[in-house]
């Protein structure tokens, strides 16, 4: 990786930083050459626009969720397990850094929700992949044997999708201790209805 890549890099991961605790209206150039003391100039160099800048922070975002949740859970064993390792990367990367303020697609959904243009375009598109991830992984578990031929894959991501969601609004929001728990159990009735009889 060149030295220009690697300075952009650092700049996306400020942004995203910046994103989770300002959203993504709040990113801006400007702000944004201020906290890496940089210049305006320079920095729209490389993102051309404040949209521009949005979109690029919610890829680079999304490259690091591929890599720290989909990608480790791919070597675990087709099914129920892959499912499994899935659902605890999940929740370990909705807390890890530079998110301070918490998962930055759960933001950008209620942020972007009603208001057309490329970052939303960007956030639907990856929305929808990672729900076909999820989805795909339901079909393989029915396909190993682990679940029953009548679950709904798309369901069941739906309904996955939102155990993440909640366990998010209520670590964050609500400061509920007890949201990891819940969060587990959740995932594990959604398996059990979902798992074959012997």
């Amino acid at each position: 990786m060149g030295k220009g890549e690697q300075t952009r890099g650092a700049i996306l991961e400020r942004a995203w930083a910046l994103a989770s605790q300002l959203g993504l209206e709040g990113l801006t150039i400007g702000r944004l050459a201020e906290e890496l003391d940089l210049s305006k100039s320079g920095l729209f160099a490389h993102f051309q626009s404040k949209e521009g800048l949005q979109v690029q922070t919610l890829e680079r975002a999304a490259e690091h969720f591929a890599e720290s949740v989909a990608k480790p859970a791919l070597a675990a064993p087709r099914g129920e397990p892959r499912l499994r390792a899935i659902f605890e990367n999940w929740l370990r990367w909705a807390q890890m850094a530079p998110q301070p303020g918490g998962c930055i697609f759960v933001a950008a959904a209620t942020e972007l929700d009603d208001r057309p243009g490329a970052a939303r375009d960007v956030l639907v598109k990856l929305q929808k992949e990672w729900l076909a991830f999820l989805a795909g992984c339901v079909r393989l578990a029915v396909q190993e044997g682990h679940f029953h031929r009548g679950v709904d894959p798309e369901q069941f991501a739906f309904d996955l999708y939102g155990v993440a969601l909640v366990w998010h609004f209520s670590t964050r929001l609500l400061r509920d201790r007890k949201a990891g728990v819940r969060a587990h159990r959740a995932f594990d009735a959604l398996l059990a209805a979902a798992r074959a009889r012997a």
